[in-house]
C-alpha cells in the first residue's frame, strides 16, 4: 500500500476552496506522492491552470441550480471549480488511485458524489437518474474523447449541454460547417449545435501535449428524425463518406450496391446534386437523403 500523501499540509496555498494546489510545482508534487505518470499513449495530460477551468464553467453556463457531470475529474481542478458554482457533480474516474485522491479532497463535500468506473459502460441513468436535467464538463483523454461524446449524445437520458476539452484537430471538426464536414461532425450536429469556444495551449498541462486542446461547447436539440430512422440515417452517412474523395452518388451506388441511375434520381428527390462530395452535405440534407431512400436502404 502507498503512503498517505504528504498534500496538502507540505503544499504551499492551495486553490481557492483550500483542497488542492496552486501552482505547476505543487501539482508536480502531488502527482509524485500519489505515484502518478501520465500515460502519453493513452493522452492523459493533467491539466493545472486555474483560469482555464473557470473560463470553461463559464462557457457551460453552469450555476447553482445544476447538476453536473464530470467524467474523467483526474487531479480535480475542474472538480474544485464545478463544486463552487453548480448544485451537485456527479464524477466518473477510472483509475482507482486518483478515485482516493478526490474522495480525499472532495468526499467530505454533500454536493459532490463519486463513481469508480469506465463511463462507457455505465448508464447514464444510473448516475443522473430522469428526469433530472444535467451538463457535461470533461476533460476528454484524446484517445476516448469520440466515443464518450458518442455514448453520452446517444444515451437515453442525455445532458442538456456539453463543455468538453479535447484536442484542437478533434474540437474542430465536431463544429465543422460545409465543405468540411466529417462523419463526426454530422454524427455530432444530428444531436446538437456545436461550436469551438476557446483554444487551450499546451503549456497548462502536466506533461505538455504535442498539440494544442479546445473547449466545444454542445447544446443538445431533438434529433431531426425519430429512433426508427436513426440507423437507415448513420448507414447512408456512412456509406455517403466511405469513398469521400468520390462524388457522393458514386459513393452510395458502391457502397449501398444500387445502380447509379437509381442513386441519381434519390438524390434528385431529396434536392441534392449528385456531383456533390460528402463533405459539403449539412446535416439537414443527409436528413432529406434518409426519408426519400429507396426500400431497403435501411436494412
Amino acid at each position: 500500500m502507498s503512503p498517505e500523501p504528504a498534500f496538502p499540509s507540505a503544499l504551499s496555498p492551495p486553490d481557492p476552496a483550500g483542497r488542492l494546489p496552486a501552482s505547476r510545482r505543487e501539482w508536480t508534487v502531488l502527482m509524485a506522492e500519489l505515484g502518478i505518470r501520465p500515460n502519453k499513449g493513452l493522452g492523459q495530460n493533467f491539466l493545472f491552470e486555474r483560469g482555464i477551468v473557470q473560463k470553461m464553467v463559464r462557457v457551460a453556463g453552469i450555476g447553482p441550480d445544476d447538476t453536473v457531470l464530470e467524467v474523467g475529474p483526474g487531479l480535480g481542478i475542474l472538480t474544485s471549480e464545478l463544486l463552487r458554482s453548480a448544485k451537485r457533480v456527479v464524477a466518473i474516474e477510472l483509475d482507482h488511485t486518483l478515485a482516493a485522491h478526490l474522495l480525499r479532497a472532495f468526499g467530505d463535500d454533500p454536493r459532490f458524489s463519486l463513481v469508480e468506473g469506465d463511463a462507457l459502460r455505465l448508464a447514464v441513468a444510473d448516475l443522473v437518474p430522469p428526469p433530472t436535467p444535467y451538463v457535461v464538463a470533461a476533460n476528454l483523454p484524446y484517445s476516448v474523447g469520440s466515443a464518450v461524446l458518442r455514448h453520452l449524445l446517444e444515451a437515453p437520458h442525455p445532458p442538456q449541454r456539453l463543455a468538453v476539452m479535447l484536442q484542437l484537430e478533434v474540437a474542430e471538426r465536431l463544429a465543422a460547417r460545409p465543405p468540411e464536414m466529417s462523419v463526426l461532425a454530422v454524427a455530432v450536429q444530428f444531436y446538437a449545435e456545436s461550436r469551438v469556444a476557446f483554444r487551450v495551449p499546451p503549456g497548462v498541462f502536466i506533461p505538455p501535449p504535442t498539440v494544442e486542446s479546445a473547449v466545444v461547447v454542445l447544446d443538445l436539440r431533438p434529433p431531426p428524425l425519430p429512433p426508427e430512422e436513426r440507423a437507415c440515417f448513420f448507414r447512408v452517412v456512412n456509406s455517403g463518406f466511405r469513398q469521400k474523395r468520390k462524388q457522393v452518388a458514386n459513393s452510395l451506388a458502391a457502397e449501398l450496391a444500387l445502380p447509379k441511375e437509381e442513386v441519381v434520381a434519390w438524390l434528385a428527390a431529396a434536392g441534392i446534386d449528385p456531383m456533390r462530395r460528402a463533405q459539403t452535405l449539412a446535416v439537414e440534407e443527409w436528413v432529406a437523403l434518409t426519408r426519400a431512400a429507396p426500400p431497403g436502404v435501411g436494412a
